[in-house]
């Protein structure tokens, strides 16, 4: 499982480096001979048995979970977004963190999540979006499925619930259901990774550049969205998001 585990991250690292356009730069001039080159740090780093970490993204081999830090940025106003860059559109998320995108494609690649392009507007031949969509086989939506939670400190409390929960319905006044999201892995145009670019890493509102985006009824619509009132915590009020694959309920027989 470990060699597998390893191929698969060399094979991956190798994929998002040619994405990234990374830029070596070569130093002005060598230590001396006596003088201790800086430590590199490692590519991604393990923790334990089963959890690693890349940049400020952790995850876990076994449970499949990815934990990264974030803030609330918005307690009123309109969503688009669930979660964007600190260099993103800030003006309309929830949420913010400063992880890299890569970073968290990566492990989700690294977990064998499926990547479902199914709430992508399909491309025409004129560079332009169309309102088409693609079919995409079943056994590949399962996987792509999602559940987004969040954990903050309340006081000395430690609490979690579905992000949706965060979310409510302008004109029904409800919270956004709890099904799943959707992850789809966005695109790479022109050698760049579209999330870094855009910032777009999990929206409400269907986003072409966003890593994830959410199913649900309503979300062509770009003015029904708004944090949950007196659910919401302060800005500024430091989270942890928390991605896990999303398990359907077995019918009853």
């Amino acid at each position: 499982m470990i060699c597998r585990f390893a191929i698969l991250f060399i094979s991956a690292a190798a994929t998002f480096a040619m994405a990234a356009e990374i830029t070596t730069i070569e130093p002005a001039s060598l230590p001396a001979p006596d003088q201790a080159m800086a430590p590199v740090e490692p590519v991604i780093e393990k923790l334990d048995a089963t959890r690693y970490r890349i940049g400020k993204v952790t995850f876990d081999q076994k449970s499949r979970e990815i934990r990264f830090p974030a803030k609330i940025n918005m307690t009123d106003g309109l969503l688009e977004f669930l979660i964007v860059h600190i260099n993103g559109k800030v003006h309309e998320s929830l949420l913010v963190t400063e992880i890299s995108p890569l970073h968290l494609k990566l492990a989700f690649t690294l977990l064998r999540y499926s990547e479902s392009p199914e709430l992508y507007y399909i491309m025409g031949e004129d560079g332009l979006l169309t309102d088409q969509f693609p079919d995409v086989p079943a056994d590949i939506k399962a996987g792509a499925r999602v559940i987004i939670d969040v954990e903050w400190k309340d006081g000395e409390k430690l609490r979690r619930l579905p992000v949706t929960d965060w979310v409510q319905h302008a004109v029904k006044t409800t919270a956004m259901p709890q099904g799943p999201w959707v992850y789809g892995g966005s695109h790479v145009i022109d050698g760049k990774y579209q999330p870094e670019t855009s910032g777009d890493i999990v929206a409400i509102y269907l986003s072409y550049n966003a890593m994830v985006n959410n199913p649900v009824d309503d979300n062509g619509n770009d003015d029904v969205w708004i944090p949950f009132p007196k659910r919401v915590p302060d800005v500024e009020t430091e989270v942890t998001v928390i991605i896990s694959p999303h398990q359907p309920k077995q019918a009853t027989p």
